[in-house]
């Protein structure tokens, strides 16, 4: 059996625009620092909690918005562990680096880095289980979001790069 060529070329393009390749200068997303990886994965979060307050003004997006809090949490850490160490964006590969890596370096204590506990089960099982979304977990998880995030800015201390 062969793929639809629907599929194929929609592949082709979206390898295309990963390689920068045939599209010109890339339009980068306004809002996104690229000064270091640091400002990039901080701003991205910014991003995506921005995404995710716009989506919960119209209500009923449970599910996007968990997914947009577990996504801004981990680039906020990143942004954290990669401005107060000599660590590189690629030892972040692998969520549980990055938050043991936070307990390891003071950002939170190994109670409070358990937030790879909370990805591990409740984000795997809530994006490959049969977990139905709740407006209570999209609170819960825009809370830890949100608070994460704070704190972390709260630490770097560096100008004015938060765009939230």
């Amino acid at each position: 059996m062969s793929d639809p060529s629907a599929v194929t070329g929609a592949l082709e393009t979206a390898r295309d625009a990963f390689e920068y390749v045939g599209h010109g200068r890339p339009d980068f997303e306004e809002g996104i620092e690229q000064d270091a990886d640091w400002t990039v994965q901080l701003t991205k979060a910014c991003r995506y909690l921005e995404a995710c307050r716009l989506l919960r003004e119209r209500d009923g997006y449970n599910g996007a918005c968990i997914e947009l809090c577990f996504a801004a949490t981990e680039p906020t850490v990143e942004a954290y562990l990669l401005w107060a160490t000599d660590d590189s964006l690629e030892a972040f590969h692998d969520y549980e680096r990055v938050y043991d890596r936070a307990a390891a370096v003071g950002l939170f204590s190994p109670e409070t880095a358990e937030l790879t506990e909370l990805y591990s089960r409740n984000r795997t099982e809530h994006y490959y289980g049969g977990v139905i979304p709740t407006q209570q977990k999209e609170d819960a998880m825009y809370g830890v979001a949100e608070s994460v995030h704070r704190f972390a800015i709260d630490q770097i201390r560096e100008g004015d790069v938060c765009s939230c």
